[in-house]
C-alpha cells in the first residue's frame, strides 16, 4: 500500500500543479534523448555480429561455389529479397538519385567482391582487420574534431595488433584484395548514407543491390558455373544473403540516417573482434593473449567515439 501511494503522489501533484508536468517530463527527457542518440550505435552493432557470422558461414560454402560463385548467390539472392520485400518505384527520381544509386550499387558489389577473393587466400580475422582500414581512413580524414582522430589512432593500434605483426607473412594478393576491400567499403560508407537521404525506407537499398548482383553475375557464372544451381548450395548462399547483406545493410542504411559518416566508420574497428569470435565459434580460429588485447583496444576506441558522439548531441528545446 505504501509503495503505491508513494507511486502515486508525483502523479497527483501533476495534476493539481502545471508547472509539475513540465518537471516531470524534464525529468523523463535526458533519457528519451539518450536512447535516441544510442539507438542507431545498436543498429551498427547489430549489423556488425550479422555481417560476420554470416562471412564465417561463406567460408564453409566457398568450397563448393568459390569465392566469386558465393559473392554471386549472395547479391543476387539479397536483391531478390529486398525487391520482393521493398518493391521499390522506379519513377520521380532524379538523374542525381539514379547516380548515387550506380555508385552505391559498385562500391557494394566491390566491396563484397573483394573481400571474399581475399578470404578465400587469409583468414578471416586478418581479412576484416585490413578490410577495416578503410573507414579508419575515412574517419580520420573526414573528421573535424581530434578526438575522433585520436579514437580512430588507438583502434588502428589495436587492429595492427590483430594482425600479429604477420602482415608480411600473407599472401600479398589476398592482403591487397583485403585492403582493396577496405576502401570500397569506405566508399560504401558515404553512398550508403546519400542513399538514404535520397530514398525513402530501403528503395534505395534494393536498387543498389540489383546493380551489385548483376555486375558480379558475370564473374560468379565463369568460375562456378553450373555449381551455382546446387539446391544445397543455394540454400547456404540464401541464408549468406540474409545475415551478410539483407539483415546489416539494412541495419546500417538506417543508422547512416542518423550517425554522421565519421562516427559510423570508427565504429567499424569493432568489426575485427566480431569476425575474430566468428572464427572462433564457427571456424574453429583461436584467440591468443595479443589477440585478445587488440580486441581490447578496439572496443575501446568504438566506446569512447560513440560516448564523444552522445556526450556532443544536440539537445531538443522544450
Amino acid at each position: 500500500m505504501n509503495d503505491q501511494r508513494s507511486a502515486a503522489e508525483p502523479a497527483a501533484a501533476a495534476v493539481a500543479v502545471p508547472e509539475a508536468v513540465t518537471a516531470l517530463e524534464g525529468a523523463g527527457r535526458p533519457w528519451a534523448d539518450r536512447r535516441a542518440a544510442l539507438a542507431p550505435i545498436a543498429l551498427v552493432v547489430a549489423g556488425g555480429l550479422s555481417v560476420q557470422f554470416g562471412s564465417a558461414v561463406a567460408a564453409l560454402l566457398m568450397p563448393k561455389a568459390g569465392a566469386l560463385g558465393v559473392v554471386t548467390l549472395r547479391l543476387a539472392a539479397a536483391a531478390l529479397i529486398l525487391l520482393v520485400i521493398c518493391r521499390p518505384k522506379l519513377r520521380g527520381h532524379s538523374r542525381a538519385d539514379w547516380g548515387t544509386v550506380l555508385a552505391f550499387g559498385v562500391a557494394m558489389g566491390g566491396m563484397n567482391t573483394l573481400f571474399y577473393l581475399a578470404l578465400d587466400r587469409i583468414p578471416l580475422g586478418i581479412a576484416v582487420t585490413l578490410e577495416v582500414l578503410g573507414p579508419l581512413a575515412l574517419s580520420v580524414f573526414a573528421s573535424r574534431r581530434l578526438i575522433n582522430v585520436l579514437w580512430a589512432g588507438l583502434a588502428l593500434v589495436g587492429v595492427v595488433l590483430l594482425g600479429g605483426g604477420g602482415f608480411d607473412r600473407l599472401d600479398p594478393v589476398g592482403a591487397a584484395f583485403a585492403l582493396g576491400a577496405g576502401a570500397m567499403w569506405a566508399a560504401y560508407i558515404v553512398f550508403s548514407a546519400r542513399t538514404g537521404r535520397r530514398f525513402p525506407q530501403a528503395d534505395g537499398l534494393a536498387l543498389a543491390m540489383v546493380v551489385a548482383a548483376v555486375l558480379s553475375l558475370p564473374l560468379g557464372i565463369i568460375e562456378s558455373g553450373a555449381k551455382l544451381t546446387v539446391p544445397s548450395t543455394v540454400a547456404l548462399g540464401a541464408a549468406v544473403a540474409v545475415l551478410s547483406s539483407v539483415l546489416p545493410y539494412t541495419l546500417e542504411l538506417m543508422a547512416l540516417r542518423r550517425l554522421p559518416a565519421p562516427t559510423f566508420a570508427v565504429m567499424m574497428s569493432l568489426e575485427p573482434a566480431i569476425a575474430a569470435g566468428a572464427g572462433f565459434l564457427i571456424l574453429n580460429q583461436a584467440l591468443s593473449t595479443t589477440d585478445a588485447l587488440a580486441i581490447a583496444l578496439v572496443i575501446g576506441a568504438s566506446i569512447g567515439a560513440v560516448r564523444s558522439r552522445s556526450g556532443s548531441a544536440p539537445r531538443r528545446e522544450p
